[in-house]
């Protein structure tokens, strides 16, 4: 593989840069490629004639994403620069690597979605996530499209750092208790891009996540337990968090095309160990 990683420095790129060393990918960001310029994103596939593009990229603020701004800006990178990405790629036969999110279901599913499963979105953020999954599938044959949930890692911020981060002001802290997901370290999650390639798996959807659901509640509070840190934790419910953008109650997503991965808590204790 001759692999090239946009988004590189971000908290999942990063980790993909680590994972996939041994075939010295070339990893670029934002501060060198726009990926919303077509120009520059070809120039960056011609100069390095990869076989396979991971684009790590995307805009992240959700709550964000609920202003006209915000979703102007969601769009153009989460969605219709993954079109001109698929495209470019599929001119020159390359393999394409997205990530989108447990964000474009609506949370009304009783038990698990699975890769089949139609997305309904009910916030912008997941909007602009579909679109981009949406385009990707009508530009390119050779595209792994991997949805993901509630991503923690060492390059970037995450809920676990913030529980930590805040628990150090001495305040009780306030969390959701009625939303439910995989939390997912990105570590596991590159290492599982990398086996996917290596593995050469059917073009298509698959869902990547650590095993085992949780409420954000639970979550925090097994953040607390294995760093010994002492925090005082009172539950929530999604109105009374007043958030900008509506988060699904369920985002648990089912790996039903992949091995599944290992317990949420065995990742997280990993990670903590890395801090």
């Amino acid at each position: 593989m001759k692999v090239l990683i946009l988004g590189s420095k971000g908290m999942l790129g990063a980790d993909l840069m680590s994972v996939f060393s041994e075939y010295e990918p070339t990893g670029v960001d934002k501060e060198e490629v726009d990926i919303t310029d077509e120009s520059a994103v070809k120039a960056v596939i011609e100069r390095v004639e990869p076989t396979v593009v991971i684009n790590a990229t995307g805009y992240t603020n959700v709550d964000g994403s609920e202003t006209k701004e915000g979703f102007e800006m969601a769009t153009k990178i989460n969605g219709l620069a993954v079109g001109m990405l698929a495209d470019l790629c599929e001119k020159k036969g390359v393999t394409l690597v997205h990530f989108s999110t447990d964000y474009v279901f609506d949370g009304r599913k009783k038990g698990e979605y699975k890769e089949a499963d139609e997305p309904a979105p009910i916030n912008r953020y997941g909007e602009s996530k579909f679109i981009g999954e949406q385009l990707l599938q009508q530009k390119s044959t050779k595209y792994y499209l991997i949805r993901t949930s509630w991503l923690f890692g060492k390059h970037g911020g995450n809920f676990v750092s913030k529980m930590l981060e805040l628990a150090g002001k001495g305040e009780t802290l306030k969390v959701v208790n009625d939303q439910v997901g995989k939390p997912t370290w990105t570590m596991d999650l590159a290492e599982s891009v990398l086996n996917l390639l290596i593995e050469a798996r059917p073009f298509g959807i698959y869902h990547l996540v650590n095993e085992d659901a949780v409420s954000w509640y639970d979550f925090a509070h097994e953040i607390f337990e294995m760093t010994g840190v002492k925090a005082e934790v009172a539950p929530i419910g999604s109105e009374e968090a007043r958030r900008a953008a509506r988060r699904p109650r369920n985002s648990v997503l089912a790996s039903a095309k992949f091995p599944l991965l290992r317990s949420h808590k065995e990742a997280l204790q990993n990670y903590i160990s890395t801090l």
